[in-house]
């Protein structure tokens, strides 16, 4: 009977789970309503605070325990959080907050006050607006940043969508993927860990000068990323955790010019990040910044912020004309007994010069910025002009070597891109030849910096190792053997600046022209004339 009883109690029981089975398939009654209804509550609950829980970081999700961990969020907005008092919505627009998810603006583009134009990088770029060392190290800092941006369409890309979508060239890719890993981390060769931009730069697998450049770009807009968790964290976490220190702190907190790693096109001087920020104008529209770029003798408005004084700056100064386009190398030829004007190249051509001094002068014109085509006066990069027929090819290779001296010179040891100077020091270029452009440059405003491609003052060039105390003596002192530069007219070897000082100047372009003269005339250095 008990067996029975029980037998009975089981098969009851089997009964009512097939029933409850087939009853929850169909209309359930109240009560296992309710039970689903609680279960499906339940179960929409955990994934909700999942969901919530989750912040947009730099390059993915962040949780609200990583805020947590990297003091962006305290304890009670934690719990506020996990309570559903406070939503990830009202978390994230909070400034504290947002600072460190988003960080707050890098240099996006260009703004040219001329036409109120809104420009990309690239575009500015292609405009000559910007050198192409400048444009480059804008925009590693945006990706360095987060992002590169094109500001006409606002929008964040990373590099390789900007790459794929022209918002920069491809011929900068790599070197724009490398400064991409200043947010997604590098990796450690030794131990295969991810490290971020400072443990880089402490393990060298960085150059120094383009690790702090992108560090302190990071700190300008918002803070040091951590590759790990995809978001800035504050100054106190970076040190705990190994991504900056004291050293570090005092080289950025008392910047000279070898870590000012930017450039102000309108003023030529070399600033921090956050100080070329502060420069810019913010799109009323989009909210991005954007360096104002000024034509020539416009005003050029802007606060310095070490005096909180309002600036003027009008471009047409000379002292600033001299280190952006330099003073005129020797553009051409002025035939005196013709009155014509004519290219390197077409007096070599007419026998007016021979072959040497035809390639020497264009290896100057090469090397402090661009081969000139004096008679439509335009200034041309080497395969430009070899292009437009300006210089012959058979010269073509000899030129784009002197061009080096403006766009720099690979280091095949380290890979850095080093000056003139640097290449013969490291023997890189024949001893003559190099100091033959180094004193064309020097002759015609100033050594030019390959990095950020422009000229610099010679205290500058003493303090980056492009210039030292023995070449100035050379320079200084020159005898026959470092007169590097021939007068057809006297026969005499002489330094650059000392040729150009006896060229004419073409009253419509301004250019520099090396006057030509028929035996029996009067060449005006000689017979006490003024110049033609």
């Amino acid at each position: 009977m008990f067996m029975l009883m029980v037998k009975d109690c089981v098969f009851n029981i089997t009964e009512i789970k097939v029933s409850l089975s087939l009853s929850l398939l169909e209309t359930p009654s109240e009560m296992e309503k309710t039970a689903v209804d609680s279960f499906s509550s339940k179960t929409s609950i955990r994934t909700t605070i999942t969901e919530v829980t989750s912040f947009q970081g730099i390059r993915k999700d962040v949780t609200a325990s990583e805020l947590l961990q990297s003091k962006i969020i305290d304890e009670n907005t934690f719990k506020d959080l996990s309570a559903g008092k406070l939503t990830v919505a009202e978390i994230s627009e909070k400034d504290s907050v947002r600072k460190y998810l988003e960080g707050t603006n890098s240099i996006a583009g260009v703004y040219l006050q001329a036409t109120k134009e809104t420009l990309s990088i690239q575009e500015a770029k292609s405009r000559g607006l910007l050198t192409p060392g400048t444009s480059l190290v804008l925009l590693e800092a945006q990706a360095a940043t987060g992002f590169v941006i094109d500001p006409v369409k606002n929008k964040k890309l990373s590099v390789e969508e900007a790459v794929a979508q022209g918002v920069v060239g491809k011929e900068w890719k790599n070197k724009l993927l490398s400064a991409e890993r200043a947010v997604t981390g590098y990796k450690d060769p030794y131990t295969g860990d991810t490290v971020s931009l400072f443990q880089a730069l402490k393990k060298d697998l960085i150059v120094k000068d383009h690790g702090i450049r992108l560090l302190e770009a990071q700190i300008a807009t918002g803070g040091i990323i951590d590759p790990v968790y995809s978001h800035r964290v504050p100054v106190q976490v970076a040190y705990e955790r190994g991504y900056f220190d004291e050293e570090m702190n005092q080289i950025l907190s008392d910047p000279d010019d070898d870590t000012k790693g930017f450039f102000d096109p309108n003023t030529q001087e070399n600033l921090t990040y956050l100080q070329l920020i502060e420069r810019c104008t913010t799109d009323p529209v989009t909210g991005l910044s954007l360096l104002v770029i000024v034509k020539k003798g416009e005003f050029y408005f802007f606060v310095d912020e070490a005096t909180n004084v309002l600036k003027i700056v009008e471009d047409e100064k000379d002292s600033v004309r001299k280190y952006l386009e330099g003073t005129n190398s020797i553009a051409g030829v002025y035939l005196q007994a013709t009155k014509e004007t004519l290219s390197i190249q077409e007096a070599k051509s007419r026998g007016l010069l021979k072959p040497g001094t035809s390639l020497v002068l264009l290896e100057a014109q090469a090397a402090t910025g661009f081969v000139i085509d004096p008679v439509k006066n335009k200034k041309l990069s080497v395969e430009e002009a070899v292009a437009q027929g300006v210089v012959g090819k058979e010269w073509k290779n000899k030129l784009l070597s002197a061009e080096r001296a403006v766009t720099g010179y690979k280091d095949p040891y380290t890979g850095d891109t080093i000056s003139l100077f640097q290449a013969l020091k490291k023997d890189f270029i024949v001893k003559d030849h190099g100091i033959r452009l180094l004193e064309a440059q020097i002759a015609t405003g100033g050594i030019i910096d390959p990095v950020y491609s422009h000229r610099v003052p010679v205290q500058v060039a003493y303090e980056r190792g492009y210039f030292d105390e023995e070449m100035n003596q050379i320079l200084s002192d020159p005898d026959d053997d470092t007169k590097g530069f021939f007068d057809p007219n006297t026969k005499e070897n002489l330094t650059y600046l000392q040729l150009i000082e006896r060229c004419t100047t073409d009253p419509v372009t301004g250019l520099s022209l090396l006057v030509i003269v028929k035996k029996g005339d009067c060449y005006w250095p000689l017979c006490g004339q003024r110049k033609p």
